[in-house]
């Protein structure tokens, strides 16, 4: 196999690749900077010294290196992610995810373990993007009910996702592109099941370290940033109206809880004159009743969600609130010192006349309080929990009577229109899994109808869009197209083969996945496939063995995309809801590369009688 002659522009882009891991793994330098100046460093690169063809033409120009933020790949991830949005603004699946918890609420890591088992069998046979789709809201909603860390569980649906692709000829788009250059190759044509059960011990490994290995190793970034939304343990206030259509009403005490307030402390109950306090044995709850609870602003968010007519305003007024179909937002806000509110009730203080917001709890750490909020006299330092407009609440930055908390800041989700964002999300995922649309088509679409009916308004699928993930596949994209152009990716595989030459067909094979599976997080996974099947084929012919070992060790080594956010589409998918950075990645992928590794190693070759 003739050695390709290293060039200039080769070892350049080279150190660009070692310098963009290095740049990408510091925490202090932020993606988006690291990701544009390596794009900058590349079109500098070949601009001074342009890489040319045969007939003088520049085979790596702009328009190439740029091509990445153009990708249909990026456009899909984009817009599946504004999807995912609409989902979650309107809180479309918090049903079938209450199904889930109340099924397996004794036993909820089974359920979320259920739950990756089946991403994984589902991606065997459906193109696994929109599997991924489907299960990022169902499983961050699940992970929530049931106390669990997002971040455990979003990493490790993207890895199931992608090991379950091993399993079938259809499972990856990676999968059909090298059995296609097989083929080319001169390669016999592949049955669909025909490397299922190598790929299915594989991913069986896989799946043992990324349930019980792999949420071990992930920090949770989410908690930092639930505290500063104000979802962190602090408890409210919250005065709840009985009305006669109420589902709690002739709700019986059990062990002196009521079953439809769960989560949540019962501090008195109003009925008529009288007070109920606790313990509550033998109580039945009626219509009319006021209720008087201390519970998160979680807990009562989702309440609200769910009963918007329940949580009583603290003015102790009739007036609704905000229409169903209006936008609301709920936040903190600290009573000031010297603020008009100050030893006055809320009704007395016309708070909600005067800034358009509800009250509907407030927060006192001084003493405990067994009052109805609309009777409570408010103090200087007590925190209100707001609900209004989003101008309202925003106002509220220059009223001299209370301290906005801009960070807790939150909308509150859109129930009238989860239908809408069901079918939507249902139609997306539909025609992209049977084929009927691209899934680029699909997604963007989807997309689209989620702001043309309101299920998300443009600021909130711009939140949507994470900046990381569209400068990380740019540059990614712009790396492996450099690495093609110049020879680079064919130097290293002709480089490793040379030296393992010598080696036992069974060492050959296992050095090739690794390289392949090392190339796979740098080069994107497809272009590592179509580079790397002719070598294999090339490599088999001239030990006078089997091709299909040598096959399976580029299909499943361009599959470990493990160690780098930007390898594969579900890793990028998962990076925003999981909250997670490069490092997370490199510390997680980077052993179960090797695991994965390790099992092919010791698998592969004794199934096909090389070792």
């Amino acid at each position: 196999m003739e050695l390709i002659e290293p060039t200039l522009q080769m070892w350049l882009t080279f150190a660009v690749v070692v310098g963009a891991i290095i740049a990408y793994s510091n925490d202090r330098i932020p993606l988006e900077l690291s990701s544009i100046t390596t794009v900058a460093l590349l079109l500098f690169i070949f601009h001074v010294l342009p890489v040319t063809d045969a007939d003088m033409g520049t085979k790596i120009g702009t328009k190439d290196l740029l091509m990445g933020f153009a990708d249909p790949a990026l456009i899909t991830i984009l817009s599946l992610l504004v999807v995912g949005q609409g989902l979650l603004q309107t809180g479309a699946l918090n049903g079938p995810a209450s199904i889930l918890v109340d099924f397996g609420g004794r036993f909820p890591k089974a359920t979320v373990v259920a739950c990756l088992i089946i991403v994984m069998i589902v991606s065997a046979f459906l193109n696994n993007t929109p599997v991924v789709v489907m299960f990022i809201p169902i499983l961050a909603t699940l992970a929530d009910k049931l106390g669990k860390k997002t971040a455990t569980v979003m990493m490790p649906l993207s890895f199931v996702a992608i090991l379950g692709g091993n399993m079938t000829i259809i499972g990856s788009s990676t999968n059909l592109l090298a059995i296609g250059a097989f083929e080319n190759a001169g390669g016999a044509s592949l049955g669909f099941f025909d490397f299922t059960i190598p790929g299915a011990f594989l991913a069986l490994v896989g799946l043992i370290y990324v349930i019980f290995i792999a949420p071990k190793l992930l920090i949770d970034r989410e908690g930092l940033a639930g505290k500063l939304a104000g979802s962190g343990g602090k408890q409210f206030l919250f005065q709840l109206e009985l009305s006669p259509s109420d589902d709690m009403v002739g709700e019986h005490a059990v062990s002196g809880m009521f079953p439809g307030l769960k989560d949540v402390t019962v501090r008195m109950i109003e009925r008529g004159q009288t007070r109920l306090l606790p313990p509550y044995d033998d109580i039945t709850l009626e219509a009319g009743d006021v209720i008087l609870v201390a519970a998160t602003r979680n807990v009562m968010t989702e309440l609200l969600n769910a009963s918007p007519d329940l949580v009583a305003s603290a003015e102790g007024s009739e007036e609704d609130f905000e229409a169903a179909n209006k936008r609301r937002v709920i936040a903190e806000a600290v009573v000031a010192p010297a603020s008009r509110l100050d030893s006055r009730t809320l009704a007395q203080s016309g708070f909600r006349a005067d800034t358009g917001c509800t009250v509907l709890g407030v927060q006192r750490r001084s003493r405990m309080i067994r009052a109805s909020i609309s009777q409570l006299r408010i103090e200087a330092g007590d925190v209100l929990l707001v609900m209004g407009s989003r101008a309202n609440v925003l106002a509220l930055r220059n009223n001299r009577d209370v301290l906005l908390m801009e960070s807790s800041a939150s909308d509150m989700q859109m129930q009238a229109y989860a239908k809408r964002a069901q079918a939507i999300f249902c139609g997306v995922v539909g025609t992209a899994a049977t084929g009927i649309l691209p899934i680029t088509v699909a997604a963007l679409v989807g997309a689209t109808m989620m702001l043309l009916t309101r299920c998300l308004n443009v600021r909130q699928a711009g939140r949507a869009i994470d900046r990381r993930v569209f400068t990380i596949v740019g540059a990614s994209l712009a790396l492996g197209t450099a690495m093609q152009g110049t020879g680079g990716a064919s130097w290293i595989a002709h480089v490793v083969v040379d030296v393992l030459s010598g080696a036992p067909i069974w060492a050959l094979l296992s050095g090739f996945f690794l390289m392949v599976a090392l190339l796979t997080n740098v080069l994107s996974n497809n272009a590592t496939a179509v580079l790397f099947t002719p070598i294999a084929v090339s490599i088999a012919a001239q030990l006078n063995i089997d091709a299909m070992p040598f096959l399976l060790a580029v299909i499943f080594g361009a599959n470990c995309s493990f160690a780098t956010p930007m390898s594969y589409q579900t890793n990028l998918l998962v990076m925003a809801p999981g909250h997670y950075r490069f490092n997370d990645f490199l510390r997680v992928g980077t052993p179960l590369i090797f695991i994965i590794w390790a099992a092919f190693t010791l698998f592969v070759p004794w199934y096909y009688n090389l070792l």
